[in-house]
């Protein structure tokens, strides 16, 4: 790693089933990204999280949870929720609905990220899956 580098970290917070723990998940990374030295990215990071983390709250019944994670000058965001279903395809940047208020929380995430996509998890009993996207520093 070259000197200077930032180390990588990780943090992940686990919100409740609550349409207000977007706005708690927006701040958190707002303080992360700010102590870490990383505000050029907050615009940003703070659509993309809230967008993985909105859709989580609205089509999932249980708890949810924002990941945030710093490698090799990636900023890494996700969002676990509850339902292993894979979540609605973005529509085509150009066939996007302009005129509706919602439906469009993959397609900006598509827009904005440099990559995005989706796994299913299975620990024991539990299931879910974990949308992401990656953020470049550069």
């Amino acid at each position: 790693m070259p000197q200077n580098a930032p180390e990588p970290w990780e943090y992940t917070l686990h919100i409740t089933h609550d349409p207000r723990a977007v706005t708690v998940c927006r701040r958190t990374l707002r303080l992360i990204l700010t102590i870490h030295g990383l505000i050029r990215l907050t615009d940003v990071a703070e659509l993309l999280a809230t967008e993985l983390i909105s859709n989580a709250v609205r089509h999932t019944k249980g708890p949810a949870a924002l990941r945030l994670r710093w490698r090799d000058g990636v900023l890494r965001i996700g969002a676990w929720d509850a339902n292993p279903e894979p979540p609605d395809p973005a529509p085509l940047l150009d066939q996007a609905s302009t005129d509706s208020e919602t439906g469009r929380g993959l397609t900006l995430v598509q827009a904005c990220a440099d990559v995005w996509g989706w796994h299913p998890l299975a620990r024991g009993t539990d299931r879910g899956k974990y949308v992401w996207c990656d953020l470049g520093a550069a």
